[in-house]
């Protein structure tokens, strides 16, 4: 196999997916205002400092999936991903994409965010191998908590193996813009930092990492 890995937020969008949910959120008037935004603000900012904690992260995400229907919740992704997440997806990232595609490469989207939130991204880039961390769904509702090991720093190392189930890689690629996949990129054969954030853009540095500009 030959595989090419792809993070999301701010790789292969020019914002954070998980952020402008909230925000989203907000603005729907589907929350209150000044908690949710507060939270959601102060979550985003650990992630940028590497000290997010991934599960308190998502079961505070979750919490608005539980107290709606599946069909509610699909309406409100749909006009979530017309109004704020299709202006924000980076060309150069799907252009990356469909070279991979075309060499016969095995095409993944890994992120931190929550599969309800990115799947619908990932598979509008064409992308449909996803993952990602996973809200627990039982009996065609949302649990309000995390499934398994959160897709965060090492934990994407530990949900890749798991994907990969034994399966050997030949040669792979990693695109990611933040300091948080450090162990994804140094796993891969070619890591490609992309709008690296400071931490990255000092570590490809020192490495000799490939850098790429996406933004738009």
């Amino acid at each position: 196999m030959k595989l090419a890995l792809f993070d999301l937020d701010h790789t292969l969008l020019n914002t954070d997916s998980d952020h402008s949910w909230g925000e989203f959120l907000v603005n729907e008037g589907l929350v209150d205002p000044v908690r949710h935004r507060q939270m959601n603000d102060q979550f985003y900012e650990d992630y940028k400092a590497g000290q997010l904690d991934p599960i308190a992260y998502n079961e505070f995400v979750f919490e608005f999936l539980t107290q709606h229907s599946d069909d509610e919740l699909q309406a409100l992704h749909q006009r979530f991903m017309q109004n704020v997440i299709a202006p924000q997806m980076r060309p150069e990232g799907a252009k990356t994409i469909q070279a991979h595609l075309s060499l016969g490469h095995t095409v993944v989207g890994i992120t931190a965010t929550s599969d309800f939130i990115t799947m619908p991204i990932f598979n509008a880039f064409d992308i449909h191998n996803v993952i990602a961390t996973r809200a627990e769904y039982v009996d065609r509702r949302y649990t309000g908590k995390v499934a398994g090991v959160p897709c965060y720093q090492e934990g994407k190392i530990t949900r890749l193996n798991e994907w990969l189930a034994g399966q050997e890689v030949e040669e792979s690629w990693a695109y990611s813009d933040s300091i948080n996949d450090r162990a994804l990129l140094e796993h891969a054969t070619h890591p490609i930092a992309v709008n690296p954030d400071e931490r990255l853009l000092a570590l490809a540095q020192e490495k000799g990492w490939r850098i790429a500009d996406w933004s738009l």
